[in-house]
């Protein structure tokens, strides 16, 4: 949701952000949807094996797809400055952004929790850490995301007076803009609120809780002694790899969005307070959208499995072209599933 009004006491102009949508979607979209196609494909027809990480990484796939496919019509919107579709698809549009962004945050924190029990209530949380339960976790966080972001999607009027530019010669119908100060106060900055607070604040709270718990048990050095000093590392990683990913994608946005809502509902009436955050706004929209690429790199970094898949691909692609009569690709097979055999997934 962008806004481009010109107000009387406040002009701001951030028609920088039409060219700046129609870069950052177009890339978002080659890139996301080859490498989600590929992490689909994956976790479809290759995985043998799975479990409650998994199971929250192929949702979380799936999640992103629905966003990424939804693209096309974004950039499209943002070059011509003008929706010929239905105000229905508009409306969809809207909806699976927050569809994607919040069920990645949720799904994301899911992932961290599963290994937060499996690392410091290994015994414990056995009973916890089942597929049944991280189906059932998953189809709550479906429903959760889907009723919020829909609230939000079709709450919006994009079809008033205030999302049509008439001109003599063309009449050009808005999307994604210049939603009516009244739509804020009355609807969408109390789901924005709710939205904010169990979809982004309790979510982070659980990954740093998580996280700074799983620091800690590593840094015990009986534990180290007992996991390993490699395997230490690797957990590790992926912490890093998990949080830049997190924080980078989502607290900007969703900082910037509680801040956005008060502007549009005119809680704060500042000029400059309000410049600063529209201004913002396109810029942190567009980072939040990068989550659908940067999320295969969680599931390499989280899972061994998706690792050796990946490995085990490469290999035998790259063996296959070395030596056509297949024989060293059998032997190379072979080797990976042995190793496969020994090597624990997490």
């Amino acid at each position: 949701m962008t806004d481009n009004s010109i107000k009387e006491n406040c002009n701001i102009n951030d028609d920088f952000k039409y060219i700046l949508y129609a870069i950052v979607f177009s890339l978002v979209f080659i890139l996301g949807l080859i490498f989600n196609m590929v992490t689909l494909y994956i976790f479809s027809f290759t995985l043998k094996q799975r479990n409650e990480t998994t199971i929250y990484m192929l949702n979380l796939a799936v999640s992103d797809t629905l966003f990424v496919l939804s693209l096309p019509f974004r950039i499209f919107y943002f070059i011509n400055k003008h929706w010929p579709f239905a105000d229905m698809l508009c409306k969809i549009s809207v909806a699976l952004f927050y569809t994607n962004m919040y069920s990645s945050i949720l799904f994301l924190t899911c992932i961290c929790a599963d290994r937060f029990l499996a690392i410091v209530y290994p015994f414990a949380s056995r009973s916890l850490r089942t597929k049944r339960k991280a189906i059932i976790a998953s189809c709550v966080i479906w429903l959760f995301v889907l009723s919020g972001s829909f609230s939000i999607g079709f709450q919006l009027d994009t079809s008033g007076n205030n999302n049509n530019t008439t001109t003599p010669n063309n009449t050009s119908v808005k999307c994604f803009e210049k939603y009516s100060s009244d739509q804020w106060k009355s609807k969408l900055s109390k789901v924005v609120v709710f939205m904010e607070v169990v979809g982004f604040v309790i979510p982070v709270m659980i990954n740093l809780f998580c996280s700074i718990r799983i620091v800690r048990i590593l840094r015990n050095p009986s534990t180290a002694k007992h996991e390993g000093q490699l395997n230490k590392t690797k957990v590790l990683r992926m912490i890093v790899v998990h949080l830049l990913v997190f924080c980078l994608c989502f607290i900007p946005y969703n900082v910037n969005l509680v801040f956005y809502a008060l502007v549009r509902s005119k809680t704060i009436k500042n000029c400059g307070v309000e410049t600063v955050v529209k201004i913002f706004y396109p810029i942190a929209f567009c980072i939040a959208v990068t989550n659908c690429c940067f999320d295969p790199i969680i599931y390499y970094f989280t899972s061994e499995t998706f690792q050796n898949t990946i490995k085990r691909k490469s290999y035998a692609a790259q063996s296959s072209i070395k030596h056509g009569d297949g024989t060293e690709t059998e032997s190379v097979s072979k080797s990976i599933r042995q190793k496969l055999f020994n090597e624990s997934s997490l």
